[in-house]
C-alpha cells in the first residue's frame, strides 16, 4: 500500500495548501498531455488518488487514522459495492455518531455563562413607590488581561497536530461484525481541534475571571416579597467570551413598624384616648406620603375604621394606588387621680352605668378582621 504523503513528497502535517502546490508541481510534470510515457500515466493515477484523499478533511482524517488508502470509515476499505452503505452507518443509524460518521466538527470552547440569582432586601416605603437601588454583585466576568480569548496577550490557539483539527480520533475495533471503526474526542485538544500553548495567566485559560461589579436594579412600584426580576445578560460570563447569563433579583420586603400590607392595602393601627373616642376629635397620621388629618367621630369604638383613600401600594400592573385603612384603638385610662376618679363616676352616674351589667358580643364579628390585624401587629 503507497503512502500518500509520500506520494506527493509532503510532510504528514502538510497543511492544505502545501498538498495543493506539491500535487499541481507533480501534475504539470505526469500529466499525460505533457509525458506520454507509461510509467507516467501510472504515477499520474497514484498522485491523482492521494490528492483526492489528502485534500478531502474528512477521508484525510480517516486515512490518518486508520490507514485505508480510499481515505473511507468503513473498516473494509469502502461500503458495499454499489450501496453506498458501510458498517459506519449502521452504528451511526443506532448509536446517534458512535461510529466514524457521528461527529461533523471539533467542540467550540464558547459557553454560554450560568444564570445567576441574588437576593435584595427594601422596606415597605420602597415597595410601595419603587426605586432604583444600587447593589453589588460577585460574579464571572470576562477576563480583563485576554478579554476571553483565553490565551495571553499576542498569542492565539493553535491546530491540535494529533487530530489536525478534527477534534477527534477514529480507531479500528474488531466487533461481532468484524473490523469497525469507531471515534473518541482527540486526547491532547480534548476535542476542541486546538490546542492553547499559551494560556492567559489571569485567567488560566477559562476566559473569565471572579469579580464584584456594581449594578443599579430599577424596581418597579408595588413589588412584593418573593417577586423576581430577570436582568438579560447581567448574570456570569460565558467561557472563551459566550454570552452572558441572565441576574434574577428576587425581592424581600422587610416589615414596617407601623404600616402593614394586605394586598395593595396598607393598615394602620392608631390609638386614642376614651375622651378623644367619646367626644370626637382629629387626628394627625405620618404616612408615606406625609402626615394626613384623621377625623375621628363622636362615640368611636375600638375596632372601628376610616379608610383614607388612595395613600395605599402602587398597583403592579395597571394604574392608581390601594387605600390606607385606619383601625381604631380606645385606650382606657390607668392610675387615675381623685379628681379624675371622681369625674369618671359623675359621668357613670349620669349615665346610669354605676353597676351597670356587661353584655357578650358575637365573636364572628368581634373576630374579625381588626383582631387577625392586632394579631398580626403584635408578630412583629
Amino acid at each position: 500500500m503507497s503512502d500518500h504523503y509520500e506520494t506527493l513528497g509532503v510532510s504528514r502535517d502538510a497543511s492544505a495548501e502545501e498538498i495543493k502546490r506539491a500535487y499541481r508541481k507533480k501534475a504539470r510534470k505526469l500529466h499525460p498531455d505533457v509525458n506520454p510515457s507509461p510509467e507516467a500515466a501510472e504515477e499520474f493515477k497514484r498522485v491523482s488518488h492521494a490528492n483526492d484523499v489528502l485534500s478531502d478533511p474528512d477521508k484525510r482524517r480517516v486515512y490518518d487514522a486508520t490507514g485505508n488508502e480510499n481515505g473511507t470509515d468503513t473498516g473494509f476499505g469502502g461500503g458495499f459495492p454499489g450501496t453506498g452503505f458501510g458498517f459506519s452507518d449502521i452504528f451511526e443509524t443506532f448509536f446517534q455518531g458512535a461510529g466514524a460518521g457521528g461527529q461533523r466538527g471539533p467542540q467550540s470552547r464558547t459557553r454560554q455563562g450560568q444564570d445567576a440569582l441574588i437576593n435584595v432586601r427594601i422596606s415597605l416605603k420602597d415597595a410601595v413607590f419603587g426605586m432604583e437601588k444600587d447593589i453589588t454583585v460577585d460574579t464571572a466576568v470576562v477576563c480583563p488581561t485576554c478579554q476571553g480569548t483565553c490565551c495571553q496577550p499576542g498569542t492565539s490557539p493553535v491546530t491540535c497536530t494529533m487530530c489536525r483539527g478534527s477534534g477527534h480520533m477514529q480507531y479500528q475495533r474488531q466487533s461481532i461484525l468484524g473490523m469497525v471503526t469507531t471515534q473518541a474526542p482527540c486526547s491532547q485538544c480534548n476535542g476542541f481541534g486546538t490546542v492553547i500553548e499559551s494560556p492567559c495567566h489571569e485567567c488560566y485559560g477559562e476566559g473569565r475571571v471572579r469579580d464584584r461589579r456594581p449594578l443599579t436594579v430599577k424596581i418597579p412600584a408595588g413589588i412584593q416579597s418573593g417577586n423576581r426580576i430577570r436582568l438579560g445578560g447581567q448574570g456570569e460570563a460565558g467561557t472563551a467570551g459566550g454570552p452572558n447569563g441572565d441576574l434574577f433579583v428576587e425581592l424581600k420586603v422587610d416589615p414596617d413598624p407601623t404600616f402593614l400590607r394586605e394586598g395593595d392595602d396598607l393598615h394602620a393601627r392608631l390609638r386614642i384616648p376614651m375622651t378623644a373616642a367619646a367626644l370626637g376629635t382629629t387626628v394627625s397620621l405620618e404616612t408615606f406620603d406625609g402626615a394626613r388629618t384623621v377625623d375621628v367621630d363622636p362615640g368611636t369604638q375600638s375596632g372601628a375604621t376610616v379608610t383614607l383613600d388612595d395613600l395605599g401600594v402602587t398597583h403592579l400592573r395597571g394604574k392608581g394606588r390601594g387605600d390606607l385603612k385606619v383601625h381604631f384603638e380606645v385606650e382606657t385610662p390607668k392610675d387615675l387621680s381623685s379628681e379624675q376618679r371622681e369625674l369618671l363616676e359623675r359621668l357613670a352616674e349620669l349615665r346610669g352605668e354605676e353597676a351597670a351589667d356587661g353584655t357578650t358580643v358575637n365573636t364572628n364579628h368581634s373576630g374579625g378582621f381588626f383582631s387577625r390585624l392586632r394579631d398580626r401587629f403584635n408578630d412583629l
